[in-house]
């Protein structure tokens, strides 16, 4: 019999691993794609009559427009900004009709001709390197999606298994003729599954979540799961397997609690990592 409080001591506050936090290939690519125009426009670096010498680089380079966006942190290639003066919704493209007036108007009010002139600023392209950087930050959280999916994923690949993702319960019980009618309510409703594993005598479906916080999601989880254990049981040949992980259910240890009682493969990132899955698959 396993403890559950000594399990749920194991459970780990992050899996962030270290390509979470910043994507350099990404950032390198995207600083890339601009480095030509960042590299004129460093003419104007230190530059005493900046809007002059300004006007004369984007006459004969007009795409040097285009790398504008991103030294304010902006994706995309148009900038709305409204003062006084009334409201301009700025194209940074060179194909635009935009005049020089206009450009030379948005550098001075964003501060940009200012970076440039007398802020200390050495290179654009290394500057842009640092905004990249910023920017990716906000791809954490799609890569932080992911990471419990991957890291199962790899846990399943050493078990030297037959496995396959994303796969929905109608797709299952067309592959291998078994009735899953007891989990999808008689067909009325639709499951995919994170990893559905196949032996020579059992499918193995599998869900797999990592919570950092709580809240009430996971009590419905931690139900929801344990329904689907309890219904798996009427269907010959099939075992639900459920990886789960994560300081959030810690808040939400009572319910956790109830399924794990009940549910006999319930595993965390420490199991896996003691080789369950060679066990069981």
């Amino acid at each position: 019999m396993r403890d559950f409080s000594k399990w749920l001591s194991t459970f780990r506050k992050s899996i962030n691993g270290y390509k979470y936090y910043v994507d350099f290939e990404k950032v390198k690519e995207k600083a890339n794609a601009v480095k030509v125009e960042l590299n004129i426009l460093n003419a104007l670096v230190g530059e005493k009559d900046i809007e002059a010498a300004f006007e004369k680089i984007i006459l004969k380079y007009p795409t040097v427009i285009e790398c504008i966006p991103i030294l304010l942190a902006v994706r995309g290639s148009e900038i709305f900004c409204q003062d006084e003066n009334g409201a301009i919704k700025y194209q940074f493209s060179s194909r635009n009709k935009m005049g020089v007036k206009d450009y030379k108007y948005f550098m001075r009010e964003t501060g940009l001709f200012w970076l440039l002139q007398t802020s200390g600023i050495k290179n654009l392209y290394d500057y842009c390197i640092g905004v990249e950087v910023g920017l990716d930050s906000n791809g954490r959280k799609n890569r932080g999606g992911h990471q419990m999916e991957d890291l199962v994923e790899s846990y399943i690949k050493k078990a030297g298994v037959e496995y396959y993702k994303e796969m929905y319960l109608s797709e299952i019980e067309e592959k291998w003729g078994v009735d899953l009618s007891a989990i999808s309510a008689e067909g009325t409703t639709t499951k995919r599954w994170d990893f559905v594993v196949k032996t020579q005598s059992e499918i193995y479906v599998c869900e797999t979540n990592f919570y950092t916080s709580g809240g009430s999601k996971l009590n419905e989880t931690a139900r929801s799961y344990k329904m689907i254990a309890e219904e798996s049981k009427k269907c010959e040949g099939i075992t639900f397997v459920w990886v789960t992980d994560g300081g959030g259910w810690q808040s939400a240890r009572k319910n956790l609690n109830e399924t794990f009682d009940v549910m006999e493969h319930l595993y965390n990132i420490t199991d896996l990592e003691n080789g369950v899955f060679k066990n069981i698959f």
